[in-house]
């Protein structure tokens, strides 16, 4: 299946040293795509990197803190010059924070507006550039179904993450015309170390079966359909798009 090839491709997956990061880093590898791991935690972004080589896929690591513009700038620029093109970003790098909102505290709110929105322009700007010279290219903001819902505690995570739905939108707004095509996954409800406060939760492991159609977590591994077909020429006409991977939850009431 010619169109889901990701052989001669290179790919940049932010927040990559587990969870989410790391099973789209995998997925990526296994369609031919060479890898490029991110991360702040240098020990565990090589970690991971040994274990993803195990599987013989080609792995590069390079440690920035995505909130810092002109760390990533650097370190963007320098990649490219050194190694080679960025042909496919994946915008993962985010953060939770749970508390009710009237007690929310305003410096948890700032560092969540910085990891889960202002990444996004950072990098997403700084590999832009790049293929805006070549004509091509594929970036992945990471959203969620808080995207489109609220649940109680999490108000400003919600906002944050309707912020990255509209930036993609702007994304593509300005970028489709030099063949860039920019679009997100929303992950549902899935077993990672972000929710593993909630996972452990029986009675919010009950209410999200009952409340899902597919009746269960979501498995990180679901999302690496998407992940492809959005990074390959599968998804050439696809652009400012919110792909839902969610087992149904913003379908139903």
């Amino acid at each position: 299946m010619e169109l889901f090839s990701l052989n001669s491709k290179r790919a940049l997956i932010t927040g990559s040293s587990q969870g989410i990061g790391f099973a789209l880093a995998t997925g990526l590898a296994e369609a031919g795509a060479e890898i490029v791991l991110n991360g702040r935690d240098v020990a565990k972004l090589n970690a991971a990197a040994d274990t993803l080589r195990k599987t013989g896929a080609t792995v590069h690591t390079l440690a920035f803190d995505a909130t810092d513009h002109e760390a990533v700038r650097s370190a963007i620029d320098g990649f490219e010059a050194e190694v080679g093109a960025i042909d496919i970003l994946v915008n993962n790098a985010g953060m939770q924070h749970r508390t009710e909102l009237e007690n929310f505290p305003a410096d948890a709110f700032e560092k969540l507006l910085q990891t889960n929105v202002a990444s996004v322009f950072h990098v997403g700007q700084a590999v832009a550039r790049h293929m805006i010279g070549r004509g091509a290219g594929k970036i992945i903001n990471i959203a969620s179904v808080q995207t489109a819902l609220a649940r109680p505690g999490i108000a400003p995570y919600t906002a944050t993450k309707g912020a990255v739905g509209n930036l993609t939108k702007g994304m593509a707004t300005d970028w489709a015309k030099h063949g860039l095509q920019c679009n997100a996954i929303a992950p549902g409800y899935f077993d990672t170390p972000l929710n593993a406060a909630l996972v452990a939760d029986a009675e919010f492991s009950a209410w999200l079966e009952k409340r899902t159609p597919a009746g269960r977590w979501g498995n990180v591994e679901e999302l690496v359909g998407a992940c492809i077909f959005l990074s390959s020429d599968a998804s050439s006409f696809v652009n400012g798009h919110t792909l839902y991977v969610d087992g149904g939850i913003t379908a139903s009431l």
